[in-house]
């Protein structure tokens, strides 16, 4: 059976009615037939038949034991650090999304949560920053927004061989390109906001994880902080969901043109997509990883914001605006949007530059996006020259 054939068959039709719709159980509460007594549920945000539907297909996807459904990714990322207690540290990677860390330095680290930030691409960086506290290793692979690759096997061990967990967030790859479960991670986060929605019209979270103890964990700390996911947002994750591999496959494969497209080009200094063979970490994103996403990133050679800004307003079919993962391709300048919450010094020592350009490929034809990007980037060169002419 095929992965597509498999994920289709996990989704339940209605054994009530025969509609192959999973159903939409908008419903705060339950009756009970007695105290305590129920079919199953007794209030919403402890437990919704549509949101379960999601959770042990994600869980299923990911081949973990348990999932949670939170109202935002970073709902999710919160989850996960509620497992630790003051004191305790966290090792993340240094190109880290930004909501990520404005919550890892803003909100938990006067909670006495102390967070490390190191560049995890080399696995000796990571043995080197453990300390007795560290008891949560963070890592994105793909990193948002330069798209590093970790080797996520090899941190595992490390992590545990320090009785540490790993947490990698698997936003970028989506569970049909890679599963950290499989590789010796111990929770996966999703913001099913991106690839698993998959249409920009919904905002939710996901937790997986690995083994049936912790996940009690990561469902008592739901159920308690009660940032659940509601149940027609959980419908239209099922939906987006029932799609997923065929858009995934789309993705990969006009990203892959887009960026060999753009290494050529004269007005860009570096392309970060790690199915380039000129990508660092090439060869690892192709040991863990069955394609390299829908993802990349790039420094223009005038790396300033008014040049970054001139090209991202000058796209017809790449719309400004954050996110990604959807049906439509969008541009975003990750220092003054998505990472923006950062100290320019530190964004910058993490590889987020004035000059980097973030796309996210969406369902167009791959050659109308070349198209529009080479408009774009030509305007640059254009505007450069008729400077240095007014210069002379």
């Amino acid at each position: 059976m095929n992965n597509v054939t498999s994920l289709l068959n996990s989704i339940p039709t209605d054994p009530l009615t025969g509609a192959i719709s999973v159903p939409i159980y908008q419903t705060s509460t339950f009756i009970q037939e007695a105290p305590n007594v129920n079919k199953g549920y007794d209030y919403s945000r402890t437990g919704n038949p549509t949101r379960d539907v999601l959770e042990r297909v994600v869980a299923k996807l990911e081949h973990g034991t348990t999932g949670a459904a939170f109202g935002s990714g970073l709902a999710a990322i919160d989850a996960v650090v509620k497992l630790l207690k003051s004191g305790d540290e966290i090792l993340a990677v240094d190109d880290i999304y930004g909501g990520a860390f404005r919550m890892f330095n803003d909100i938990y680290q006067k909670f006495g949560i102390k967070v490390n930030y190191v560049d995890t691409t080399k696995v000796e960086n990571v043995v080197d920053a453990f300390t007795p506290d560290t008891k949560l290793v963070w890592i994105e692979s793909p990193t948002n927004p330069t798209l590093k690759i970790s080797d996520i096997a090899a941190i595992a061990s490390v992590a545990h061989a320090n009785d540490a967990l790993l947490c990698v967030d698997n936003t970028f790859a989506s569970p049909v390109l890679q599963n950290p479960l499989e590789l010796g991670a111990d929770i996966v986060v999703h913001s099913a906001t991106k690839y698993l929605g998959g249409h920009c019209d919904l905002i939710a979270g996901i937790v997986v994880t690995k083994n049936e103890e912790l996940g009690e964990k990561i469902k008592y700390i739901q159920n308690a902080s009660g940032a659940i996911l509601g149940p027609f947002d959980s419908w239209l994750i099922i939906r987006g969901l029932e799609t997923l591999y065929v858009r995934v496959q789309r993705h990969c494969e006009s990203a892959l043109k887009v960026a060999q497209y753009l290494e050529k080009h004269p007005a860009i200094e570096k392309v970060f997509y790690p199915g380039l063979p000129s990508h660092v970490n090439h060869d690892v994103a192709a040991k863990q990883s069955k394609a390299f996403g829908g993802m990349i990133s790039f420094v223009l050679k005038n790396d300033t914001i008014e040049i970054a800004d001139e090209l991202v307003t000058s796209t017809k079919c790449f719309k400004l605006a954050e996110s990604l993962g959807g049906t439509k391709s969008l541009i975003c300048h990750p220092a003054q949007m998505t990472h923006a919450s950062m100290p320019a010094e530190i964004r910058k020592s993490h590889g987020v530059s004035d000059g980097l350009v973030r796309l996210s490929i969406g369902l167009e034809d791959p050659e109308d996006l070349i198209a529009d990007l080479e408009q774009a980037l030509n305007k640059i060169l254009k505007s450069k020259k008729e400077k240095a002419a007014l210069t002379a």
